[in-house]
């Protein structure tokens, strides 16, 4: 667990019991994610301690009184979203705004742990070709659909993303399948754009300056949450184009716009948070083989090791990192 500002520790607690609509997941693996970095530092949750942990998946087993939709012995992906959906947000469809947000592994216990407590309604679950472990992508996958949902993006758009981790790579990924004509990837990571190139991109830098493409880009992409890359890129985007903030920046981070070159130009700025209606249509998406979790999980640690795994996250190692509980 997180037990304060820059503190984590392997800890006992009591198993979790299912209230009536609830369901108890035998956790199989658990995604780490830029979100634990953000937790870690003291953003985002409310109160520490807590479990971290929003990527993940298992095995039901036990349920609630009132459950009927799953069964013990199932396997779940599970949607950590916990909306209120009572706020004006919730009740215009836009539930990832909601007033009252919560998420599993975000401000309630989540999946970094032998067992975690999650809505039936928040539960996929799994065909049996997708195997348990893998299927704790599906998670960060939704929130690359939902993203995609905000680009509404033309076919043959040109497309520049920043950084190659594993958002970063699913946007790559989902960008093909949306008809894409060209795709590059800046990352300062060599080890990174290796992966990117076996996916397929167009072409990849450690900079927009080295890529041939002085008209800039239709859709500029910052998968980072880094203040210099975004920066950097909102001056990329073509006339008419789309900048989308992907990743999650620090609450501190700033940039500066041109409001005439926005104006003049028509230069569109927008943002996709989370989950919207996208996490079912993520696991179809995965069942039918659209990510290749080999390419896409990098390291597999035993949960005992969990501070370790952040440290490498921290560190830009490899890609997707999970505890294996």
């Amino acid at each position: 667990m997180i037990s304060a500002v820059g503190e984590v520790e392997v800890a006992e607690v009591p198993d979790p019991a299912p209230g009536p609509r609830e369901v108890v997941v035998d956790v199989a693996a658990c995604g780490l994610c830029g979100t634990d970095l953000h937790i870690l530092q003291g953003e985002f949750a409310p109160t520490l301690p807590v479990i971290p942990g929003h990527e993940f998946a298992g095995v039901v087993v036990e349920i609630g009184s009132e459950v009927t939709e799953v069964a013990v012995g199932d396997r779940v992906a599970v949607d950590p979203s916990l909306y209120c959906n009572e706020c004006r947000y919730c009740r215009s469809g836009r539930n990832n705004l909601c007033a009252r947000w919560n998420a599993i592994g975000v401000s309630r216990s989540g999946g970094a742990a032998e067992y975690a407590l999650a809505p039936v309604a928040n539960c996929v679950k799994l065909p049996d070709h997708v195997r348990t472990e893998d299927a704790a992508l599906i998670e960060p996958l939704s929130c690359a659909v939902r993203g995609y949902d905000v680009l509404r993006s033309r076919m043959a758009s040109r497309v520049l993303i920043y950084g190659s981790g594993t958002m970063g790579l699913m946007m790559l990924q989902l960008g093909k399948l949306t008809g894409a004509a060209s795709i590059e990837v800046v990352d300062l990571n060599e080890e990174r754009l290796k992966t990117a190139q076996l996916l397929g991109v167009t072409a990849t830098a450690a900079s927009a300056d080295e890529l041939d493409r002085p008209e800039g880009w239709d859709l500029v992409i910052d998968a980072t949450g880094n203040a210099h890359a975004i920066q950097d890129g909102l001056g990329r985007v073509a006339k008419g184009g789309t900048f989308l903030q992907f990743g999650v920046s620090d609450y501190a981070a700033r940039v500066t716009i041109e409001p005439y070159k926005i104006y003049n130009q028509e230069i569109t700025i927008t943002g996709s948070m989370a989950v919207l209606h996208s996490f079912e249509r993520a696991a179809d998406l995965f069942a039918t083989g659209v990510l290749d979790p080999e390419v896409f999980i990098s390291h597999r640690l035993p949960l005992a090791d969990y501070a370790d795994a952040l440290g490498m996250f921290q560190a830009g190692q490899g890609r997707k990192i999970q505890v294996l509980p």
